[in-house]
């Protein structure tokens, strides 16, 4: 096989099983349930969820035909249990008047930070709390990518 140009040679179409470890630090955090703010991330999804799409279908053109699963609320930046462990110096780099805990725990429980997305694609195989950042990336443009 060659591909364009030069008679260069062109790896054939395959599949190939790829396996991802590592150990994830999390700090000391409460039961969501003791959060003062989850009474705003309910709240959001209550105003929001019946007129929400899947982000990744909404990224489509609104093609929800690989979709599966109700919609969730995924916190697109940070995590409620990792919200112990940022460092408020640098998170105000990227989010400037952030910078006490109960801005960020107010931040993270937000529309700024939260996006509906259906089980699959939120927490199935291929979903963005299963795949490498690159492939998630990637996956958004190439159809059948992560099985």
């Amino acid at each position: 096989m060659t591909g364009p140009g030069e008679g260069a040679p062109v790896t054939a179409a395959h599949d190939q099983a790829v396996t991802n470890r590592c150990v994830i630090h999390y700090p000391d955090h409460a039961p969501r349930a003791d959060d003062p703010h989850y009474v705003d991330f309910e709240h959001y999804r209550r105003e929001h969820v019946d007129a929400a799409v899947c982000a990744f279908a909404a990224s489509r053109g609104g093609d929800a035909s690989e979709c599966e699963g109700g919609l969730e609320l995924h916190h697109t930046h940070v995590e409620f249990a990792l919200m112990n462990g940022v460092d408020l110096a640098l998170f105000e780099r990227d989010y400037p008047g952030i910078s006490t805990r109960d801005e960020l725990g107010a931040w993270i429980e937000s529309g700024a930070n939260l996006e509906f997305l259906c089980a699959k694609h939120h927490r199935g195989h291929g979903g963005i709390h299963h795949a490498a950042a690159a492939d998630w990336a990637a996956e958004q443009y190439v159809r059948g990518l992560i099985s």
